[in-house]
């Protein structure tokens, strides 16, 4: 806690005033482009709301959750050196270079500083990127709806209570909010007790399947949000969830304070049975709470065309990356010290195949953080339902956030290529939700899962991108490109090095599916970086 203070209060200042020079004055997207419906100014502390809870999925649960099978000790320091170091500058210098570019994607940025053909190449990477969230997303919402039906009536009720405040704050103008948000987050707690009295269960009305139903509702229900102008459901939805998993975090390292358990896990273990090597697959299994290329497209996505001062950015991009980290490190703490002995961690982690899914590492982390919130008085069902509430309004944020991105991407995509009908919002949107639910019928909603183990190192590739279209962009400023260039090298060697590594795997299981996209994504990655170096080798011949 005292070095993700420390960051903020002077590596991520330096970030922003020293190297990307930001200005109170400059004009944002925001204000310049306000249309509302995408384009919405908005006050800095509603925004980190939306910002955090969008970045902040099941990602930096379930990787930290995973990677504790190498030790908890390289898991935490990972964590914070690359939240503060390589994560926080990502998604805030993401977020201020979009601004500048009228709140344009980080593709388009890349038209931009690098050339046209890389923002096609960014754009399918990122497509890609994308559906798979979207799919898989989906797909665990469901899984932990049934689950923990204890938390379906306090999901559900997220929706009308959100729609009631953007009511208020937009229409009604209202400006008590400090009473407004502790009124709704109450309201959201009292629904978390009944939801423990009326646990609902879904009977499978869609394909004869509860987990398709789940998700027909879900992809009808990002449909609406994508649609809807962000004011309405998508910013106070994740202002409110903003401020519950903010409690809760907080709750939860109140917790572990109090009850003060022993780590029984290990601080090391060097090769767990059947787990990759820990390098590179430590940085790409821990993506989200260290650095995620997500944070990039949300950065650059929806929070840029709601921010209105570019002096936002540190508390909204950087503060909000610390918060990430904050919660994947009670989250490796609740899998390791979560644990009553030894040998019960050791029965969990037995093996990579053991410790790897998503229901498994998701159950460790409600049953460990439970117990850091029961040392608090709290009762074990409620714990329990505290918990999952919290996991399923991160992803389910993340959700929405993503089917917004994508209708973006689409847009842009249909603009390169001259099809107007769909760069308008509902047409751009039915092929977002009907390519991520094509992609979940398959294999009985569990369709997204064949293309997720190419997930982490995409993910972080994309990163590596990011960092070289701000390196570009710094270079072409004047600026010191060192705080962006080194984390670029770092990424790109250790994504490649994965992806060499996985591409391998495809090819002995014959796999050819994933082996091929493997290998277009590597090419597209190769052209990308062919193009950003002449670029660079460009500009240094021109400053000589």
């Amino acid at each position: 806690m005292l070095c993700f203070f420390l960051a903020y209060r002077f590596y991520g200042k330096f970030i922003e005033r020293r190297i990307f020079s930001t200005s109170h004055d400059a004009k944002t997207p925001s204000v310049e482009l306000e249309d509302g419906i995408d384009y919405v100014p908005t006050r800095a502390s509603i925004l980190f709301g939306h910002h955090f809870s969008s970045i902040a999925g099941a990602a930096p649960i379930v990787g930290p959750a995973i990677a504790v099978i190498w030790g908890w000790l390289p898991a935490v320091v990972w964590i914070l050196v690359g939240s503060i170091f390589i994560g926080g500058v990502h998604d805030m210098g993401s977020l201020i270079v979009s601004a500048r570019h009228k709140g344009k994607s980080i593709a388009e940025v890349a038209k931009s500083v690098i050339s046209p053909r890389t923002r096609i190449l960014f754009m399918f990477i990122i497509f890609f990127a994308l559906l798979v969230v979207m799919a898989v997303f989906a797909l665990v919402i469901a899984l932990l709806f049934i689950s923990f039906p204890a938390a379906v009536l306090p999901i559900l009720m997220q929706t009308p209570v959100a729609l009631a405040l953007g009511y208020l704050i937009y229409r009604k103008r209202q400006t008590h909010l400090f009473t407004l948000t502790l009124a709704m987050v109450c309201l959201l707690y009292f629904f978390m007790w009944l939801g423990t009295i009326v646990p609902i269960k879904v009977p499978p009305i869609f394909f004869s399947s509860e987990i398709l139903t789940w998700v027909v509702i879900l992809m009808a229900y990002v449909y609406t949000a994508s649609t809807l102008p962000v004011w309405v459901l998508l910013q106070p939805r994740d202002y409110i969830n903003s401020y519950l998993l903010l409690l809760t975090l907080g709750s939860l390292y109140l917790g572990l304070f109090v009850a003060h358990p022993t780590i029984t896990a290990p601080a090391i273990v060097a090769s767990p049975p059947g787990a990759p090597p820990i390098l590179p697959f430590l940085f790409i299994t821990i993506a989200c709470g260290a650095i995620s290329g997500f944070h990039a497209l949300v950065s650059s996505g929806t929070t840029v065309k709601q921010m209105s001062l570019e002096t936002d950015s540190r508390p909204i991009a950087y503060g909000g990356m610390l918060a990430e980290g904050a919660l994947a490190i009670v989250a490796a703490l609740a899998c390791t010290a979560g644990f009553a002995s030894r040998a019960s961690w050791g029965q969990h982690y037995a093996s990579w195949s053991a410790a790897s899914g998503f229901m498994i590492k998701i159950t460790a982390f409600v049953n460990g953080a439970g117990g850091f919130l029961e040392s608090l008085g709290i009762p074990a069902s409620i714990a329990t339902t505290i918990v999952s509430v919290t996991i399923i309004a991160f992803a389910a944020t993340s959700l929405d956030t993503a089917t917004r991105l994508q209708r973006y991407i689409i847009a842009e995509l249909a603009s390169s290529v001259r099809v107007p009908a769909l760069q308008r919002r509902h047409p751009a949107t039915i092929i977002a939700v009907g390519s991520a639910f094509g992609l979940t019928l398959i294999n009985g909603g569990k369709g997204g899962m064949i293309l997720w183990p190419l997930f982490g190192t995409i993910n972080q590739l994309m990163a590596g991108l990011t960092f070289l279209v701000l390196t570009i962009y710094l270079l072409s400023k004047n600026k010191p490109v060192l705080y962006t260039a080194v984390p670029m090298g770092f990424l790109m060697i250790f994504t490649t090095a994965a992806l060499v590594h996985d591409l391998r795997g495809f090819a002995a299981k014959q796999n050819w599916l994933l082996f091929g996209i493997g290998v277009a994504v590597a090419l597209l990655e190769l052209w990308f970086i062919v193009e950003g170096a002449l670029i660079i080798k460009k500009s240094r011949s021109v400053s000589a």
